[in-house]
């Protein structure tokens, strides 16, 4: 009843909603700016209620155009691949002259963790003018239908692998976050196989590689219960109403309340701050507020198997680590890695992937030659600022530039 309950409340809110809307547009404006601070007050209360909702549909990337030399390059997006679980997204950029030589290919793995991909739109951004790339664009589990099958932990790394042959050889791997764990996998299983598009070098940034490394909240809260308690307690059933109708599921808004709930002070603060700036008339810095919580409350959900899978192998028995994970039927050997060049990046105030748990794969790659292998501990930035913000573009990503010259 949890998917039932949460939807219930949604449709009971949203003529309240459509009533805030309404109020708003009918209040007076003369040159954007409202006639009177009662109104610019009354208004902005109105955009809150009006924007108090979860969106489950992907964000566009907006990333029209990039600087590549000294000219704009327009950006197309293309799906080159697809499954029923996501697609393989290529950001094309149409170039002339000399920068249109090849650059190197980059496939970005994003999360599944309750976002979309979109969530990296920045990391993306920041990379395209250097880069020819690809990231993985997940689907909304609630909208894949049940025929299409199950997605587990074994068939993320099976996509990874699969769109890394779409790359073909001299690809290039980065990871944020939860799929960290995947690509070194992946990427072990290729080494093993000496297949031809392992990539030439694997960047994971602010990963749960080992998980038992100076535990986080968020590991302490997957040691709480055994994983029973997660499959009855946080798994649901999609309502009828959607294409997944009676698929099994960690709702995103499950996820996105834990991950709210571990910084309520804040997210309360920056609400108010965007009641003052939009009473106030600063529309720009209101946007910049509402353009995160635009992303941040759209959610999206991942089959229950994947969910549950990542919980107990990931956090719970820190497999990878520890040398137990096996995919279809055969060990994963990390050892087998001795060409893919390894880069780690970790936020000094991460409080979702602890310092250290990154690293770990350093441990874990050991037929990697010293110069193949580099780690980045960066300060002053939580885990978001690993792979958007100020930091990351001036201070991280000209590491990662740089790790991925060097195998060019």
């Amino acid at each position: 009843m949890l998917y039932q309950t949460y939807q219930a409340q949604a449709d009971f809110l949203a003529p309240f909603r459509a009533g805030a809307r309404a109020a708003r547009a009918a209040m007076g404006f003369v040159n954007g700016e409202a006639s009177h601070a009662l109104l610019r007050r009354a208004r902005a209360s109105f955009e809150l209620l009006d924007r108090f909702a979860l969106t489950h549909e992907r964000p566009d990337y907006r990333i029209p155009s990039v600087l590549a030399g000294n000219a704009e390059a327009p950006i197309t997006e293309e799906v080159v691949a697809r499954t029923p679980f996501g697609a393989l997204l290529h950001f094309h950029k149409e170039t002339s002259g000399k920068s249109g030589a090849p650059q190197p290919k980059v496939l970005i793995v994003a999360p599944l963790s309750g976002h979309f991909a979109t969530l990296l739109r920045e990391t993306v951004r920041t990379m395209l003018p250097d880069h020819d790339v690809y990231i993985t664009d997940w689907t909304n589990a609630r909208d894949v239908p049940p025929s299409a099958g199950r997605f587990g932990f074994s068939d993320y790394i099976d996509h990874v692998i699969k769109f890394l042959e779409f790359l073909g050889p001299g690809a290039h791997a980065l990871a944020v976050c939860q799929p960290c764990v995947q690509v070194l996998a992946a990427t072990a299983i290729m080494s093993a196989q000496k297949h031809p598009c392992t990539p030439r070098s694997m960047t994971l940034m602010g990963g749960p590689i080992d998980a038992r490394v100076n535990p986080s909240l968020v590991n302490a809260l997957a040691f709480d219960h055994d994983v029973d308690w997660f499959a009855q307690n946080l798994i649901a059933t999609v309502p009828m109403r959607y294409a997944g109708a009676g698929r099994r599921v960690y709702p995103g808004f499950v996820q996105l309340s834990a991950f709210m709930n571990m910084n309520m002070a804040r997210h309360k603060q920056a609400h108010r701050t965007l009641y003052h700036h939009l009473a106030d008339n600063e529309l720009e810095k209101a946007q910049a507020i509402k353009d995160f919580y635009d992303e941040y409350f759209a959610v999206l959900d991942l089959t229950a198997e994947f969910y549950l899978e990542t919980v107990a192998w990931v956090f719970q028995e820190a497999r990878l680590a520890k040398g137990e994970l096996t995919h279809r039927g055969a060990r994963v050997d990390c050892g087998a890695i001795k060409r893919t060049a390894l880069l780690t990046v970790e936020g000094e105030r991460d409080d979702v992937c602890s310092l250290g748990q990154t690293q770990a794969a350093h441990e874990l790659c050991t037929s990697l030659r010293p110069y193949l292998k580099r780690h980045h501990m960066q300060t002053g930035v939580g885990h978001y600022g690993v792979f958007s913000g100020r930091r990351w573009q001036t201070q991280i990503y000209p590491i990662v530039r740089n790790h991925i010259e060097t195998m060019e």
